[in-house]
C-alpha cells in the first residue's frame, strides 16, 4: 500500500512537471506575438487545461489515452517497481530537458520509462504490446508533419481571404482569435497530457489489485490529473517559450492563429485515434508550417534538426534511465 501511495504521489508530481515543461507549447507563439502578457498566457493556458476534463469526461465521454499508455506494457508484466522506475526516469529526462531548453516529449518520456522498466524487470522485449506502442513511435514523425502540412494549409487559406483586408484592422482581428486558437490548443494539450498519468495511476491500481481493469478508474483520479497538470502550466517554462516562440521562426498574430489551430485539430485527431501524440512534436511541426509559407528559409532548420535528435533520443534514453532505477530500486524493495 506505501508503495502505491508513492507511485501516485510521484505520478501527480509528474504531470505537474509536465505542466510547466509543456506551458511553451501552449503559449509560446501567444507570448511572442505580444497578445497575451507571459502571466496572463500561463493563467489562460491552465484555464483550458483543466476545462478538457469536462470535454473528455462529458463530451467525449472515454479516455482512450489514458487506456494505451496503460496498455503498451502487458499487463501480466506490470508490477508496482516497474511503474515507480518508469516514473522516476521520465521525471529526471523531464527535468534534465527543461533545464537545458530542450522541447522534449514529457508523452514519449513516460512511455519509453514504463517499457525500459518492464524490459528489464521481464528480461524480454516480449513484455511490449506493440499494437499500442508502434502507432505512437509512428507519430513521433507524423505528429509534427501533419501539424506543419494543416497549419501550412490554413495560413495560405487565411491571407488568400484576408488579401484585401486592413492591415490594421485584421491584425487586430487576429490578436483577438488568437486567444480563442490558444484556448483550443491548450484544451487539445490538457486533454492529451493529463490522460498519460491517469494511464499510468491506474496501471499501479490494476498490479496493486485496488480494481480489476483501468474502465474501472475512480473519478478522482482523472480530477487530479487534469488539476496537476493545470497548476503545472500556471508554473510557466520559460527557457522553452523562448526557443518555441522565437527560436524557429518569427510568428506573427495571423499565423500564431495558424499555428495554434492547427495544433488544437492535430491534437484532438489523434485523441480521437487514442494515441498518445507529443503536443511538443504537433505544434513545433504547426510553428514550422507557417514559416514556410513565406519562404522556406524563414524557418531555422538547424534548430528544428537539433529539436529532432531530442524527440528520437527521448525513448530510448528514458528506457535507459529506467533500466538504470529499475536495478537500484530492486536492490532496496
Amino acid at each position: 500500500m506505501t508503495l502505491l501511495v508513492v507511485i501516485i504521489i510521484l505520478a501527480f508530481i509528474f504531470d505537474y512537471i509536465n505542466g510547466f515543461h509543456d506551458a511553451a507549447n501552449s503559449i509560446a507563439t501567444i507570448v511572442s506575438t505580444k497578445v497575451l502578457t507571459p502571466f496572463q498566457a500561463v493563467l489562460w493556458a491552465a484555464v483550458f487545461n483543466f476545462a478538457a476534463f469536462f470535454i473528455a469526461k462529458y463530451i467525449i465521454g472515454e479516455f482512450k489515452v489514458a487506456n494505451s499508455v496503460a496498455s503498451s506494457v502487458f499487463e501480466q508484466f506490470i508490477t508496482l517497481k516497474v511503474i515507480l522506475s518508469g516514473l522516476v526516469a521520465a521525471i529526471t529526462w523531464n527535468l534534465f530537458t527543461w533545464w537545458l531548453g530542450i522541447p522534449s516529449s514529457s508523452s514519449h518520456t513516460l512511455i519509453g520509462g514504463f517499457i525500459g522498466a518492464a524490459v528489464t524487470s521481464a528480461g524480454t522485449l516480449d513484455v511490449i504490446n506493440y499494437h499500442k506502442v508502434l502507432p505512437i513511435v509512428y507519430f513521433i514523425v507524423l505528429a509534427p508533419l501533419i501539424g506543419m502540412i494543416v497549419s501550412f494549409i490554413f495560413t495560405l487559406i487565411i491571407v488568400n481571404i484576408c488579401r484585401r483586408a486592413n492591415p490594421y484592422k485584421a491584425e487586430n482581428w487576429f490578436k483577438r482569435l488568437q486567444l480563442l486558437s490558444s484556448a483550443a490548443l491548450s484544451l487539445g494539450h490538457g486533454s492529451n497530457d493529463a490522460q498519460k498519468v491517469m494511464g499510468i495511476i491506474a496501471a499501479a491500481m490494476v498490479a496493486a489489485g485496488h480494481i480489476p481493469n483501468i474502465k474501472a478508474m475512480p473519478n478522482w483520479i482523472p480530477l487530479a490529473c487534469f488539476t496537476a497538470i493545470a497548476l503545472g502550466t500556471m508554473s510557466g517554462g520559460w527557457k522553452i517559450v523562448k526557443t518555441m516562440g522565437t527560436r524557429i521562426t518569427k510568428v506573427t498574430p495571423l499565423e500564431g492563429v495558424a499555428a495554434e489551430g492547427a495544433g488544437a485539430v492535430t491534437l484532438f485527431f489523434t485523441e480521437h485515434l487514442g494515441i498518445p501524440a507529443s503536443t511538443t512534436h504537433v505544434i513545433t511541426g504547426a510553428i514550422m508550417g507557417v514559416g514556410a509559407t513565406k519562404r522556406l528559409s524563414a524557418v531555422r532548420w538547424g534548430v528544428t534538426v537539433s529539436l529532432l535528435w531530442a524527440w528520437v533520443l527521448t525513448i530510448p534514453i528514458s528506457g535507459l534511465l529506467a533500466a538504470i532505477t529499475y536495478g537500484i530500486v530492486s536492490i532496496f524493495i
